[in-house]
């Protein structure tokens, strides 16, 4: 009988939402998604101590003040990350923009024209890579602007349909709407409730920018982001998109 990941794959596109090479080679999902956190725990599982190296090396040779070599070390990093990952996927990788910059427009345009070009130079297809871009009122404005651009994005942390029409509307080419932070937020207000998939606030939030969308005719892909259990992620099937941890694509 096929596993419940196998009949998944037959009504979504499956995501996986880390940065371990083990884990992406063992599931075998169409696209990748990664952010600080996930990069994080790929280095503490001892991956990538080769492209770490590279990237300190390359950056320090460029003589800048000290600030400027981190922050060019960790560009330099998570595309190379990047590239690995897309060595073992047929579709695209996420790679993020750093989250201080998620209220300036300018820097954000600026940092991730820097990441897509990063990425054309080691020979990947710009179609292959989406900038990941923090859904506030700046990032989506930057979002609009790199669209134009030919820059495609992913506009996360999206807790509402206002964040997601606003995505929309702005031409962006897909969404992250997060589940398991909905529901999080609810259990924290109303502990004495018992959530399931079906009354799942963060579920629910998501079929309602996939109604909206369709009737709509929005081309806006939406990716559910942030599950916490199983039957979020089985619940959401035929969303577009479900980027999911390593432990529950298990």
């Amino acid at each position: 009988m096929p596993s419940l990941l196998s009949q998944l794959k037959q009504h979504s596109v499956v995501v996986a939402d880390t940065g371990n090479l083990v884990a992406i080679n063992r599931f075998q999902p169409e696209d990748a998604t990664t952010n600080p956190s996930i990069i994080l725990k790929a280095l503490q599982a001892g991956q990538y101590q080769r492209q770490v190296d590279d990237a300190l090396r390359q950056a320090i040779r460029s003589g800048a003040a000290p600030r400027a070599i981190i922050a060019e070390a960790c560009d330099r990093l998570v595309v190379s990350m990047g590239v690995e990952i897309l060595a073992t996927i047929r579709g695209k990788v996420s790679t993020e923009v750093p989250a201080a910059l998620s209220f300036d427009s300018a820097a954000t345009v600026a940092r991730a024209r820097a990441l897509h070009q990063r990425y054309l130079q080691l020979g990947i297809p710009g179609d292959r890579v989406l900038v990941k871009i923090a859904a506030t009122w700046e990032g989506i404005q930057a979002a609009r602007q790199l669209e134009r651009e030919g820059i495609r994005c992913n506009l996360t942390l999206i807790f509402n349909l206002a964040q997601a029409r606003a995505c929309a509307e702005a031409g962006i080419y897909l969404v992250s709407p997060f589940v398991g932070r909905i529901l999080d937020w609810h259990r924290q207000q109303t502990p004495d409730v018992r959530f399931e998939a079906e009354n799942d606030p963060g579920v629910l939030s998501v079929r309602q920018v996939c109604r909206f969308f369709k009737q709509h005719d929005y081309a806006t892909v939406v990716m559910a982001a942030s599950f916490r259990n199983i039957g979020e992620v089985l619940a959401l099937a035929g969303c577009d998109r479900l980027t999911i941890s390593p432990a529950l694509l298990a």
